[in-house]
């Protein structure tokens, strides 16, 4: 018996089905590269042009420079000058004072964990030299009423561009090289001062004149105008080493004591309790201004005994810096620093000043 046509699987296919089955597969894009007769000459690439020479790599930075850079400035390198006092001796230190910020080998003065004291015995910076002349010298004759108020009118604005943000470090040791840098192509540089600084901005304008050799020409609420000098030569800049790193803070005394100094542990406690229940004089801000925080304080000690800061989101440590400069221009005793809260008392001495004040003024 036959099977139908369509079943038998082992039927081999005809001549002309075989050869179209050929034809299509040598059709096909993806085998005619494989097909012998029909392969395609592979074109040659355009001669390259010849390459240029390596560059040379550029060589990083060194730490150890080959020779220590010496400075001419005749006062001691520190990390911040209005912020901190020659006078603090501090009990301990955070870091190692081998580890000098400047880097190993860079400077010349040895680095005791606070500052890089200058050689010798150093003397006034304000009768440093610049190149062959001193600051004097630079500074030239003072200007007249017409020159402040044209360099004013050209630095005072917000838009200026030759400006610098002075903030809670105050006057730090890499700000004198910037002011030097804006002074290459201005005759003035605009400082903005923000933070505990503002406090005594006299401090600020001090420093700047000191370590600069410049001049304070504009001061308005925390805005400074700083003058280079008629006869400033940017080629004759003193040679400012760069600090590499901020320095770790020494470890100084503690600032307020378990008992204050001329009462007892029960009337300390006393005052204390009294300033935290008290209505704070003023809320300071982060970063602010706190041009007239003194003012208000000494202000209040004439009716009250006890003041409260409320210096929220301020953080510690500023609301301690804050304290210190208060107990220095105030002057005023810090009983207690909690939860950014400042408790200030007028002390007895001062009590004792404005006892007799009144009395001398009333006959």
């Amino acid at each position: 018996m036959l099977l139908p046509r369509k079943l038998l699987p082992w039927r081999r296919p005809t001549h002309a089905q075989a050869l179209a089955r050929r034809l299509l597969r040598s059709t096909s894009p993806s085998d005619t590269d494989d097909d012998p007769p029909f392969r395609k000459i592979p074109k040659r690439d355009p001669p390259r042009p010849p390459s240029p020479p390596p560059k040379p790599k550029a060589v990083a930075g060194k730490i150890r420079a080959d020779e220590p850079a010496s400075s001419d400035l005749p006062f001691d390198f520190r990390y911040s000058y209005s912020e901190t006092d020659p006078s603090w001796k501090p009990i301990g230190f955070r870091e190692p004072t081998r580890f000098s910020p400047f880097g190993p080998g860079r400077l010349d003065r040895p680095w005791d964990g606070v500052a890089a004291a200058v050689r010798g015995n150093g003397g006034d910076a304000r009768e440093g030299v610049v190149g062959a002349r001193s600051w004097e010298d630079v500074l030239g004759e003072p200007l007249s009423e017409a020159e402040v108020a044209e360099l004013v009118e050209r630095y005072r604005h917000s838009d200026c561009s030759r400006q610098i943000n002075l903030g809670k470090g105050g006057v730090t040791h890499n700000m004198l090289d910037d002011i030097h840098n804006h002074w290459k192509c201005a005759e003035a540089v605009r400082i903005k001062c923000l933070g505990v600084p503002t406090i005594d901005m006299d401090n600020i304008c001090f420093h700047l004149e000191d370590k600069t050799g410049g001049k304070i020409i504009y001061c308005n609420i925390n805005i400074l105008i700083l003058y280079r000098g008629r006869n400033y030569d940017p080629k004759e800049r003193p040679v400012i080493p760069l600090m590499l790193w901020k320095p770790l803070a020494p470890i100084y005394p503690r600032l307020v004591q378990n008992i204050t100094e001329g009462l007892t542990f029960e009337e300390t406690k006393e005052l204390r309790n009294r300033g935290l229940n008290s209505t704070p004089l003023m809320k300071l801000t982060r970063n602010g201004v706190y041009v007239n925080v003194v003012d208000r304080v000494r202000e209040a000690f004439k009716t009250v005994e006890v003041v409260r800061l409320d210096c929220s989101h301020v953080g510690t440590s500023d609301c301690k810096k804050i304290g210190v400069k208060l107990r220095d221009l105030v002057p005023c005793v810090p009983l207690l620093f909690k939860d950014e809260q400042i408790i200030l008392w007028r002390g007895k001495m001062n009590h004792e000043n404005l006892d007799s004040a009144q009395s001398n003024s009333n006959p």
